[in-house]
């Protein structure tokens, strides 16, 4: 196996290519003018792809684009949707909240959730918990056991399965929410992830790396769980990442223009530059 850096000219003529049927996502610029695309929209610089957080990537002849969170140069949260209303459900609207000032490195949908946008599982949005640990067995992917935590205070992020969460966790972060499957645990794959299963799905996920650097993936095209976990041990390196959601897996990321629609989201994670490292 191997990643290869997805060369510029190969980006210009796959977003000209169609759509795939049955995907959900629309790839946009973030003033509207874009057309769908089953890649992220095509980079308008070199100056741009430096200025980045996120890079195109190539991975079992599936792209994907994998964005880097790294603590000294950006902070990260979680946000539902303005104080005291309504979930964003979207990445538009959260972009029309933030301006075009904003420090937003990136930002995408991160946790699964219900019919109003609301997590069903563990959610901590500047500290105060909106939803507590779900332990419940039931069915679907959340239910997959392991499932897992992506969390973190200050500079300091981790994802951990929900029992070792429990047991290990007593203070409550600045920001966390519970998702699943686990992807990858304590550097092996969830025992229940086939190699290379018959679901593939657009998708995106979170993990941390040894440096405590979160990375955050998302498939810009449909792929197995096994392809995206394989990702995460064995390229990334990462020995715990957690499968964030599919489907509905969207992007925004302001440097190139692209903001991701289609199906109503839920919790959104925000990557934000810190004012020292613009």
């Amino acid at each position: 196996m191997r990643t290869v850096l997805l060369p510029l000219a190969l980006l210009a003529l796959t977003a000209c290519e169609p759509q795939p049927e049955g995907k959900p996502v629309t790839r946009a610029r973030i003033d509207g003018k874009g057309e769908p695309s089953p890649s992220p929209a095509a980079t308008p610089s070199v100056a741009s792809q430096v200025e980045s957080a996120c890079r195109s990537i190539i991975f079992e002849n599936t792209p994907l684009t994998h964005c880097l969170a790294v603590p000294s140069r950006h902070t990260i949260a979680m946000e539902l949707g303005p104080d005291g209303e309504a979930p964003y459900r979207s990445l538009s609207a959260l972009a029309k909240a933030r301006g075009e000032d904003s420090n937003v490195a990136f930002a995408m949908n991160a946790g699964m959730f219900d019919e109003e946008g609301k997590p069903i599982g563990y959610f901590v949005e500047d500290s105060d918990r909106l939803h507590t640990l779900n332990s419940n067995d039931g069915e679907g992917n959340f239910h997959m056991k392991p499932n897992g935590v992506f969390f973190g205070s200050g500079g300091k992020w981790e994802v951990r399965a929900t029992e070792d969460f429990l047991a290990n966790v007593s203070e409550r972060p600045e920001f966390g929410t519970q998702s699943g499957p686990m992807l990858v645990i304590d550097g092996k794959i969830h025992p229940e992830i086939a190699a290379d299963g018959p679901s593939r799905l657009a998708r995106n996920a979170v993990g941390v790396d040894e440096r405590g650097r979160a990375h955050f993936v998302i498939s810009n095209a449909p792929l197995s769980f096994g392809k995206l976990a394989r990702f995460y041990r064995d390229k990334l390196k990462v020995k715990n990442a957690l499968y964030l959601d599919g489907t509905v897996s969207a992007l925004w990321n302001p440097s190139t223009d692209r903001l991701d629609s289609g199906a109503p989201i839920g919790p959104i994670v925000v990557v934000e530059r810190k004012d020292s490292a613009e």
